[in-house]
């Protein structure tokens, strides 16, 4: 039985001041299939601000950052739904409106039959690499959403990594690893189950 969701509270207004997360913490939520939380380990409830109440029946964009282009959470739910796995750097809002920088991993949760049941989100804090490369990207996409629109922010997503010759997955992995952890052929060695898993091996 799926939670009730709690009513979509008033947005915190934004700090510019960064939460810095311990490099060793672990954030974790579970959510329904509808991005509803049903648990968040104590790294989430204590980076978010919110008591755990608070943030228990409520949607996960509880902290969802305004500087966040939509078209990252679209391609995230997108490609989730569709059982495939996603990174991403993700810049989230706080209750008392400062910022943290997370990379989160996915694992998609399934019943016997193989319907999706609900999402486990885990999380480490964003390395500053990420966070640099990342920041004029974010702020192109959300200029553009503001401008022209979602359709216009997805063509441009997609073109700037084309142009790179790669994809937003790849990019990513490429910022979490080490270089020691890339195959002499210049390749990431492909091994079985979520990033995080194989790299850090949390699941």
């Amino acid at each position: 039985m799926s939670l009730e969701r709690k009513p979509k509270v008033t947005p915190p207004k934004p700090v510019d001041r960064e939460i810095i997360l311990d490099k060793d913490d672990v954030l974790i939520s579970i959510t329904d299939k509808r991005g509803v939380i049903e648990y968040c380990n104590e790294a989430f409830v204590e980076s978010s601000g919110y008591e755990e109440f608070e943030l228990v029946g409520a949607g996960h964009n509880i902290v969802r950052h305004p500087d966040m282009p939509r078209v990252i959470f679209k391609m995230m739910w997108d490609r989730i739904q569709s059982k495939k796995n996603i990174i991403a750097v993700v810049k989230n809002l706080a209750k008392t409106g400062r910022y943290y920088w997370v990379i989160t991993d996915f694992v998609v949760k399934e019943d016997s039959k193989g319907n999706i049941t609900g999402y486990k989100g885990i999380r480490k804090p964003a390395s500053r690499k990420a966070i640099d490369e990342m920041i004029p990207f974010y702020k192109k996409l959300v200029e553009i959403e503001k401008e022209t629109g979602l359709e216009a922010s997805e063509k441009f997503f997609k073109g700037f990594f084309d142009s790179k010759d790669t994809d937003y997955n790849s990019y990513i992995e490429d910022l979490v690893l080490d270089s020691d952890m890339v195959g002499a052929d210049g390749t990431r060695e492909k091994k079985k189950g979520s990033f995080f898993k194989w790299v850090f091996g949390l699941e």
